[in-house]
């Protein structure tokens, strides 16, 4: 079974339909919000979608410090001040999955175009946010939070995960990769997610022009990506 994961903004679009998943692959869920009441109403949605799940709301800072795996899933407008609030619940050791991809459409602009960020990309500008100790890795970026969210949907695609430690990656490949249809590749450093997060707006402007829900597929790996240490 999954380890459990803690996952903030899970009342938008891709965390909820994170949630889901993770809950339907027998993950323990607790969802975060900025309001407490709008967290528990996510995870009764979330009940109500996977019956039998294991999944509580609570406000944010009381949801990422239940969990030692936490997944950052809010609009680039939002990640600095959900970071900047998170500080006193976050604690070292705890490994932070950061999901924000840096489009235009945070400040008027484009979905399909991506604005830039000072230290190379928003994975690399969260690790400098969180507390001494914490970890930062990147990925999800290019999955379709509607796929996600369709159950009906089935997924068959790959997850682009960037990090600095193989072991960090490897613990969250094991929950990403219990989600049917979602495989991890390691995609190298955390500097790598720079690159990954150029591939959202890319992926919506191929979604766009063929009215579809594409995913991105890396051919001629081994079967085996996470091999023992």
């Amino acid at each position: 079974m999954p380890e459990p994961v803690s996952i903030i903004g899970a009342s938008g679009a891709l965390g909820f339909g994170l949630a889901a998943r993770l809950a339907r692959a027998g993950c323990a869920v607790t969802v975060g919000s900025r309001d407490a009441e709008r967290a528990e109403q996510t995870a009764v949605r979330v009940r109500d979608a996977v019956p039998g799940s294991l999944v509580a709301g609570f406000a944010n800072a009381e949801a990422a410090a239940r969990t030692e795996l936490v997944i950052l899933s809010v609009p680039f407008r939002n990640q600095s001040e959900t970071l900047h609030n998170l500080r006193d619940a976050l604690r070292p050791g705890q490994l932070v999955v950061d999901c924000t991809v840096p489009l235009a459409a945070a400040v008027g602009g484009k979905a399909t175009r991506v604005v830039g960020v000072w230290q190379g990309s928003a994975a690399e500008q969260a690790q400098e946010m969180v507390p001494d100790g914490v970890t930062v890795l990147s990925a999800l970026h290019t999955v379709s939070a509607a796929a996600l969210r369709d159950f009906g949907h089935a997924l068959d695609e790959d997850v682009l995960l960037c990090g600095d430690r193989r072991a960090d990656k490897r613990r969250v490949a094991a929950v990403v990769d219990a989600i049917d249809g979602l495989r991890c590749v390691d995609a190298g450093r955390l500097e790598m997610a720079r690159i990954v997060e150029s591939m959202t707006a890319l992926m919506i402007s191929i979604n766009a022009r063929y009215k579809t829900r594409a995913g991105v597929r890396i051919t001629a790996l081994p079967d085996d990506l996470w091999p023992a240490a």
